[in-house]
């Protein structure tokens, strides 16, 4: 016997029922308007009465939790930022939450989408999220977590946590110079939408202030604008061949992987002549040779204390001070340890 399809109910319906324009139950469903109170009561009980869920969060418009989050990313496909949704999960999971994962995209129609979905909490661990999208979700009452990448002129509103980007980026310096490495490189990420690094980012803070600290120029000594792994592969190439270069940060594991692997086609030896360490310490780093020395940052931690300040901000707690978190350099062959 074939199954019977199920009809749901329309904005038509709803506003058929609640006897009010399909425009005033869009307002009033999307809560981007302002919509008299006993039109809205009308609206609601209809919903509910229809059964009417555009996004399945009709009941936090009248004021109960959705019991989601929302984690926005500029790369879904990293596996740090995988180990850090796993975390989020869990511990969102533990307050009876689930976590949806989510790509940034520029455009204005990401944060209506998003607002329309009525998230109980948000955290973003994003380079290229307009600040002005930031402002959005808080205006809109969304508690709002970054996790800092970059720098954020917003003050109020929302929970900072800095997750090791910069002092992990400093702290590499000071391991290299510790060394006796005074010919350092960085290297930016690879961007098929042009978005490369420049001072606000928190990495090349770090690789920039501690240079300087040590009275090196910096501005040369970064690797940026590549498009392909392959161009990365020639700008050292090219540099290498007017430069001295004895060690190398990558952005990420990738790029450190990249690096290593230009240098090692141009018949140098690591870690003897070019020490290499990258970021995040993901698994590649134990399939390289040699392998790949690291920063390590808490995700867990870091995970732990974002739903936290999730949860005291959605009970009317302001969030004044940024939690700072430390990192840890794991040392592996590509740094002679």
């Amino acid at each position: 016997m074939a199954l019977q399809k199920i009809k749901c109910a329309t904005r038509a319906d709803v506003a058929r029922e609640a006897n009010v324009s399909e425009t005033i139950v869009s307002y009033v469903m999307n809560n981007n308007r302002y919509v008299a109170a006993e039109k809205r009561k009308r609206v609601l009980e209809a919903a509910e009465k229809l059964n009417y869920s555009p996004n399945n969060m009709a009941l936090a418009l009248s004021g109960k939790d959705s019991k989601q989050l929302l984690f926005i990313v500029d790369t879904p496909e990293s596996e740090r930022l995988g180990s850090m949704l796993g975390s989020l999960d869990k511990y969102a999971y533990e307050k009876g939450s689930v976590v949806t994962l989510c790509a940034c995209r520029n455009d204005e129609s990401f944060v209506s989408r998003i607002l329309s979905r009525r998230f109980d909490g948000i955290v973003i661990s994003s380079k290229k999220i307009p600040e002005k999208f930031v402002r959005r979700f808080v205006q809109a009452g969304i508690p709002t977590v970054l996790l800092l990448t970059r720098n954020y002129r917003i003050k109020t509103g929302v929970g900072k946590i800095g997750t090791g980007l910069r002092s992990g980026a400093e702290g590499c310096v000071k391991y290299f110079y510790e060394m006796g490495r005074r010919n350092i490189i960085y290297l930016d990420r690879v961007s098929q939408e042009n978005i490369f690094s420049d001072l606000s980012d928190s990495r090349l803070q770090g690789f920039a202030a501690q240079m300087e600290a040590f009275g090196f120029d910096w501005k040369d000594n970064v690797i940026t604008g590549c498009r392909t792994d392959e161009e990365v592969e020639q700008k050292i190439a090219e540099y290498l061949k007017t430069k001295k270069v004895d060690a190398i940060l990558g952005r990420n594991d990738r790029m450190a992987c990249i690096g290593m692997r230009a240098v090692k086609k141009l018949g140098y030896s690591i870690p003897k002549d070019i020490v290499v360490m990258g970021f995040d310490d993901t698994s590649v780093c134990n399939y390289v040779t040699p392998s790949l020395s690291s920063v390590h940052l808490d995700n867990e931690a870091i995970a732990k204390k974002a739903i936290e300040m999730i949860y005291l901000m959605r009970e009317g707690q302001q969030i004044k001070e940024t939690v700072h978190f430390k990192y840890k350099i794991v040392e592996r062959e590509s740094t002679g340890k």
